[in-house]
């Protein structure tokens, strides 16, 4: 007994020991919870709670933040997919494939910049459509190898090609309704928003004073009028206005009316073509651009239509495709043209042209000459050179030398006249491309300061648009009232 007592006093002092030892060691697990509350200060468990309360705050932030991540992430899958179509049509495959897996935002944005580029090129592939159904791919391809063998006689052939398609389209034109007078007053809008009519409203309601006189003098020298010009225009209607002649603004409207005829009536003097002179000869000058070629075109048809046998001579022989615009105009309408290369010396071709026009008895001889600067002393010397080589063969050559004017220049056209008139002495104007400009005041500043005839004037695109210049009509049609054409 004492043995068992003793084994089991061993066995219960081992098995007793290892249970206080997993008791000790399972204590501080279980009791560390409850004990600590009763050994931590109320203070230690304020601070406690704010640290827990920090936690779930952060935890709730955190929260926020993957809730709008993966809201981006959806609103991001439903704009590639509405941009999906788009960049499938613009982006070729090479490109959509680099584009495709970058979803960020400047991504999109260089898409939408693409698209907004092929949006505005499918917007004007339209406007090409009609020249694609004109032009053939056999002949383009036919004539690649000419361009490249010899350029200056395709670009010879194009001009050509140009120029009859816009004489063919001119003389198949009827004439516009309403006569010349309507037309007229068409191409008179633009220069009629400064002066003429558009003055009209400018008058109404105003007394005469002399704020109305500095706004009319502001809006005349706006007109390309001039100050020469607009100063004895304002000079003249004061002294009516002193006189105590003009009672309203009205009447001023009319006198200035009045006033702007009397300068334009004594230079308008069509040509008068001297049939016991023969050929008579038309020396047409003037600088690049202003129509000059085109109005020698527009004349010898006129010429042609009224019975007379006309002759065109190509002295502009250093403008590109000079001489065959010129002759595309002879083709058209059966008129010769005396021509050599380019290059060569504008009085020998001019000389010979009048040789030709006597042997021929051709009435009229229209001679061109290369455009030239009016600064430019070696061009205008060559100009003068041609007129003595002229009057060796004829002392009275040339009969009419006439400056072609481009209204739309300006002032710019005072300097051009008084320099060309110095050198060769002109004897009439012709003004193109009255419909195109505002500044036609201009010719009232031509005509007040050089007192030289005015022939002609171009106020249209068609044949019939130049037209003899009548001052009395030319007036009527600026001043002229919507409601009253």
């Amino acid at each position: 007994m004492s043995e068992e007592k003793k084994k089991g006093g061993f066995w219960a002092s081992l098995f007793g020991r290892n249970k206080k030892q997993e008791e000790q060691k399972v204590e501080p697990i279980i009791e560390e919870p409850s004990v600590e509350p009763a050994d931590v200060s109320p203070e230690e468990e304020i601070c406690h709670a704010e640290e827990n309360v920090q936690l779930e705050q952060v935890e709730q932030e955190e929260l926020q933040e993957l809730a709008e991540q993966l809201q981006e992430e959806k609103a991001e899958e439903v704009v590639v997919e509405h941009l999906e179509p788009i960049v499938e049509q613009v982006i070729s495959p090479e490109s959509a494939v680099n584009v495709e897996p970058v979803l960020d935002t400047p991504v999109i944005e260089t898409i939408d910049e693409e698209t907004v580029k092929t949006e505005e090129i499918a917007t004007a592939l339209p406007t090409e459509e009609p020249a694609e159904s004109i032009i053939e791919p056999d002949n383009v391809v036919e004539d690649l190898p000419v361009v490249e063998a010899e350029i200056e006689p395709e670009i010879v052939e194009d001009v050509k090609d140009e120029l009859r398609s816009e004489i063919n389209t001119e003389t198949q034109e009827k004439p516009s309704e309403g006569g010349f007078f309507s037309r007229l007053v068409k191409g008179l809008l633009k220069t009629k928003q400064n002066i003429g009519a558009g003055f009209r409203s400018f008058f109404l309601g105003k007394k005469i004073d002399d704020d109305l006189f500095d706004e009319l003098e502001e809006q005349l020298l706006i007109a390309d009028i001039g100050v020469p010009t607009t100063n004895k225009i304002i000079k003249n209607l004061t002294e009516h206005a002193s006189r105590k002649q003009l009672q309203d603004a009205e009447l001023l409207y009319q006198q200035l009316k009045v006033e702007m005829a009397e300068i334009l009536k004594p230079v308008a003097q069509p040509l008068v073509i001297d049939t016991t002179k023969k050929p008579y000869v038309i020396l047409m000058v003037g600088v690049n651009g202003v129509g000059k070629t085109t109005t020698i075109g527009k004349l010898a048809r006129k010429f042609q239509n009224e019975g007379k046998s006309v002759m065109l001579a190509a002295g502009d022989t250093f403008r590109a495709a000079a001489v065959e615009q010129l002759q595309v105009w002879g083709e058209r309408n059966n008129i010769p043209v005396v021509a050599q290369s380019t290059g060569s010396d504008s009085a020998s071709v001019i000389f010979d042209a009048m040789q030709s026009a006597a042997a021929r008895n051709i009435d009229i001889l229209i001679a061109d000459t290369a455009g030239r600067l009016q600064n430019k002393n070696n061009l205008m010397d060559e100009l003068k050179k041609i007129v003595r080589v002229m009057r060796k063969y004829d002392e009275t050559a040339p009969h009419e030398i006439m400056l072609t004017l481009d209204a739309g220049t300006g002032q710019n056209a005072i300097s051009q006249a008084k320099l060309f008139n110095e050198a060769v002495g002109l004897t009439g104007i012709t003004l193109t491309k009255l419909d195109g400009t505002a500044k036609g005041g201009v010719i009232f500043a031509i005509a007040d300061q050089f007192n030289l005839p005015i022939r002609y004037i171009g106020v249209g695109e068609k044949i019939e648009d130049l037209r003899e210049f009548n001052a009395e009509e030319f007036i009527e049609a600026l001043f002229v009232h919507e409601n009253e054409e």
